[in-house]
C-alpha cells in the first residue's frame, strides 16, 4: 500500500488512491487472514480471537462462539455519548481504518473488509458519538459505533446529512446486506487510533493554510499601523535560525515588498514597535515549527498499524506467520502531539488579538475604533471583545489532556493516553483561532483603507483587495457578525491565502 504524503498536503488524494489500490488488489488482507485461520486450526490461545477481552483475556472461547464473540464486542463497546463526530471527520475515520487494515497486519476477513470498501464507495457515513474513548486499547467506543452499521446495527448519517437514521435503512437504500463477523474481525475494527488520528489529520490539514494566513494578517496589521520592516531583516534571523522563524520573516519581507506606506514613514523616528508586530517571526515561527513536528507524528501514524494483536505473515524463517499481542493501540504519541498542536494554534490567535487591539487604539493617524464618527457609533470595539473571549477560552482548552490517566478494564489497562480528549479540544481551538484571525482580517482591512492613497506592499495589497471583494468598508455601525462570518469562510477555503501566495510569487 502507498504511504500518505508528507506534510499532509495530499492527504485526501492519497487516501483515495490507497482505497482504490485495496479494492483492486486485497492480497495483503487475504494473506493476513490465512495466518489467523492457521492459528485457529492449531487451537492455541490468541488474545481477542478465541479469548475474552481486557480483564477477561484469560477466558477461552469455544470455536462455535467466535463469531458471536466479535459481534458482542461491537455491541458492548458501542456506548459512546455526546455530540456526533462531524461528518467529514467520520468519513476520514472510515478511510483511515480501511487504509490501516489494507496494510495486511490485522487479519480481518475479506467479506468484512469488502463491506468497509462498499461503505466508502457508496459514501455511507456512520453516525459516531464523539465522547467515550480514553485513547488506549484504541478508540474503542467511537470505532464500535463506526463499525456497527457493517452488521446492520447502529446508525448512519441520513442522505441529507441532517441527522442519524437506522443503519439497516441506510444499507437497504444502497442495496447492501449486513455482513457476518468472523474470528478477529470485531477486534480489528475497534482497535486503533482512528478517531484521534482523523481529528488530528483534519485539523493539521486545515492549519497548513492558517499558518500562512496568520503571516499575511500580521503584515496587513503592520502596514496599517505603520510599523517598521527592520525587525524582519534576514540578518536578524540568521543569528537565531529556527526554521519557522526564518520562514516567517521571509514571508513578511515578500508581502511588504514595494510598499509605499513603509516608504512614507521610513524616517519617522519611531524606535521600536510593540511585540505583537516586532516579534511576528518569533511567535508565528515557533507555532510553525511545533506544528511541523505534529505533522510528522500524524504522518507516521497515518502509515502505521495500531491494531492488537498484530498479524505477521510468513517470512524470515517463520513458515506459518505469527500473531503477537502488543500495545500499538496506545494513543500517547498522538495525545502529546495534539495537545502541542492546540497550544501552537492558540498562540497564533493570542498574538492576533493583540494586533487587533492595537489597530483600535488610534495610532499614527488611524481613527479610534476605526471609525471617524464614534460616540454614536461603537466602531470595531466589540469584535475585539469576541476575539478576547475566544483567546481566553483557548487558554482553558489548551490544558493538556495527555497528563491525565484513569485505569480501565479492572486495572488491566492501567495507563491510558486521553488522546481522544486532546483531539476533541484541538478542533475547538482551531475553530476559535479561525474566528480570532477573522476579526483581525476585518479590522486590518478597515485600517488599511485609512492609509489610502498610499499603497501597501504588493502581497498585502492583493490580500486587502480580495477581502474587499467579500466585505466592504464600514463608515457606521452595522451587523458586523455577518462580516466576521464572511472572513471566516474566506480563511477556511484556503483560496484567499493561496491567491496571495501566487501574487507574491509572480512579483519576484
Amino acid at each position: 500500500m502507498m504511504s500518505i504524503h508528507v506534510q499532509l498536503e495530499h492527504l485526501y488524494t492519497d487516501l483515495e488512491r490507497s482505497l482504490a489500490a485495496a479494492r483492486a488488489n486485497p492480497q495483503a488482507v487475504v494473506r493476513s487472514r490465512e495466518v489467523v485461520d492457521a492459528a485457529l486450526d492449531d487451537d492455541r490461545a490468541i488474545y481477542g480471537v478465541n479469548t475474552g477481552f481486557g480483564a477477561l483475556a484469560s477466558k477461552r472461547i469455544g470455536p462455535d462462539q467466535l463469531g458471536r464473540l466479535q459481534r458482542n464486542l461491537l455491541l458492548s463497546h458501542a456506548c459512546g455519548t455526546g455530540a456526533p463526530v462531524p461528518v467529514e471527520i467520520s468519513q476520514l475515520m472510515l478511510s483511515l481504518k480501511i487504509h490501516a487494515l489494507s496494510l495486511g497486519q490485522s487479519g480481518i476477513s475479506l467479506p468484512v473488509f469488502k463491506q468497509l470498501l462498499a461503505f466508502a464507495e457508496h459514501d455511507i457515513v456512520p453516525y459516531i458519538p464523539s465522547r467515550g474513548s480514553v485513547g488506549a486499547s484504541g478508540d474503542l467506543a467511537p470505532l464500535a459505533h463506526m463499525s456497527l452499521p457493517l452488521i446492520g446495527h447502529g446508525q448512519c448519517w441520513n442522505a441529507e446529512r441532517s441527522g442519524p437514521e437506522p443503519a439497516a435503512a441506510t444499507l437497504a437504500r444502497h442495496g447492501l446486506e449486513a455482513v457476518e463477523l468472523a474470528a478477529k474481525d470485531g477486534l480489528a475494527l475497534i482497535n486503533g487510533t482512528q478517531l484521534m488520528l482523523a481529528y488530528g489529520a483534519f485539523v493539521l490539514h486545515r492549519a497548513l493554510h492558517l499558518l500562512d494566513a496568520a503571516d499575511v494578517l500580521g503584515a496587513m496589521s503592520l502596514e496599517a499601523l505603520q510599523g517598521s520592516a527592520r525587525p524582519f531583516d534576514a540578518r536578524v534571523h540568521a543569528v537565531r535560525p529556527h526554521p519557522g522563524q526564518v520562514e516567517v520573516a521571509r514571508h513578511i519581507r515578500q508581502l511588504l515588498a514595494e510598499s509605499e506606506i513603509l516608504e512614507s514613514h521610513r524616517d519617522c523616528g519611531k524606535v521600536q514597535d510593540p511585540y505583537c508586530l516586532r516579534c511576528i517571526p518569533q511567535v508565528h515561527g515557533a507555532s510553525r515549527d511545533a506544528l511541523a513536528h505534529c505533522m510528522r507524528v500524524i504522518e507516521c501514524e497515518l502509515n502505521s498499524v495500531t491494531d492488537n494483536p498484530l498479524v505477521f505473515q510468513p517470512g524470515d524463517g517463520d513458515a506459518v506467520g505469527d500473531i503477537i499481542s502488543g500495545g500499538n493501540f496506545h494513543g500517547q504519541p498522538l495525545a502529546l502531539s495534539l495537545d502541542f498542536a492546540a497550544i501552537a494554534l492558540a498562540e497564533l490567535a493570542s498574538i492576533s488579538e493583540r494586533r487587533t487591539y492595537l489597530l483600535l487604539e488610534g495610532h499614527d493617524g488611524l481613527p479610534k475604533l476605526l471609525m471617524k464618527d464614534t460616540g454614536i457609533n461603537s466602531g470595531f470595539m466589540i469584535p475585539q471583545y469576541t476575539a478576547a473571549a475566544l483567546v481566553s477560552e483557548n487558554k482553558v482548552l489548551c490544558h493538556p489532556a495527555s497528563v491525565d490517566s484513569i485505569p480501565t478494564s479492572l486495572g488491566q489497562e492501567d495507563h491510558v493516553s486521553m488522546g481522544s480528549i486532546s483531539a476533541l479540544k484541538l478542533l475547538e481551538v482551531l475553530h476559535n483561532v479561525e474566528h480570532v484571525l477573522s476579526v483581525e482580517m476585518l479590522t486590518a482591512a478597515q485600517a488599511l483603507d485609512f492609509r489610502q492613497p498610499l499603497k501597501p506592499g504588493r502581497g498585502v495589497q492583493h490580500a486587502h483587495a480580495l477581502i474587499r471583494q467579500n466585505v466592504g468598508h464600514a463608515s457606521e455601525d452595522y451587523e458586523v457578525g455577518a462580516d466576521i462570518d464572511a472572513c471566516t469562510r474566506l480563511l477556511r477555503s484556503g483560496d484567499w491565502v493561496e491567491s496571495v501566495r501566487q501574487a507574491v510569487r509572480a512579483a519576484r
